[in-house]
């Protein structure tokens, strides 16, 4: 009997009333009701008419800056309009509750932080600064926010030495950060249950943090529109949209 999705949040409810130790890894679905595309959707992915190793790749910030900031200049712009959904406040809540120990997220449009999220790590980085690729300067993004939503871009550069300034976000070609990597991993590591929320686990090495997590013991659950690899591990798998179903399991769960 396939169970309805009423019940599938019933039983995720109980997951976490029984979790001492819940981690929670987000992806782009999550930031898709705050007016953000994400990269695999048929007709409105990001990667559906760019091969992203052509356009968002450090080979490409580095040969052709002025290529990299004319494709970013619309993804910016959508991120720094875009405002928190009920899935990231929902979030921010569990965590509030004492349901939600940490947070891992592949995003990089800041929305976690901006719905009260504390305990994170942004594993690819974030939009909110920039540093310098020569002196290591690093600015806030907001100095030159104006400059990447205008149609014709003025490259942001060093006050220092003029160095084409490169966003603080994690290009293809670009090893993770080492650090933020570690306390990643180490949370997952010490949960005993692991939320996946608006991923299709298919970029690594963050997707195999979910998998680390299963192997340790945790229990997985999934939501998110399409399959996932881990689907088959997982204790729940709900198809649905996070800013909804996260609210919902919230709003069943008694304060702690």
């Amino acid at each position: 009997m396939i169970a309805s999705e009423e019940q599938l949040i019933n039983a995720a409810v109980r997951l976490f009333q029984g979790s001492d130790s819940a981690v929670a890894f987000t992806g782009a679905g999550m930031s898709t009701a705050s007016g953000i595309p994400d990269f695999r959707s048929p007709g409105t992915g990001k990667w559906e008419n760019a091969d992203p190793r052509e356009v968002a790749s450090l080979t490409v910030f580095r040969n052709s800056p002025e290529e990299f900031y004319e494709w970013v200049r619309p993804l910016a712009q959508q991120m720094f309009s875009a405002a928190p959904n009920p899935g990231h406040r929902a979030l921010a809540a569990l965590e509030r509750a004492g349901f939600l120990t940490t947070l891992i997220t592949q995003n990089i449009d800041q929305l976690h932080r901006r719905a009260g999220s504390k305990e994170m790590f942004e594993i690819h980085g974030n939009i909110g600064t920039a540093s310098c690729p020569s002196c290591g300067c690093t600015y806030a993004s907001n100095q030159f926010k104006d400059d990447l939503l205008q149609e014709e871009i003025e490259l942001p550069t060093c006050t220092q030495c003029r160095c084409i300034l490169k966003l603080d976000i994690i290009l293809f070609g670009e090893i993770l950060p080492e650090k933020t990597m570690c306390n990643a991993q180490k949370a997952v590591l010490s949960c005993d249950l692991m939320l996946v929320a608006g991923s299709s686990l298919q970029v690594f090495p963050a997707a195999d943090l979910p998998a680390m997590a299963h192997r340790n013991g945790a229990s997985l659950i999934i939501i998110n529109h399409e399959e996932t690899y881990l689907d088959s591990v997982a204790r729940i798998v709900l198809r649905a949209d996070v800013a909804k179903a996260l609210p919902a399991i919230v709003g069943r769960l008694p304060t702690r």
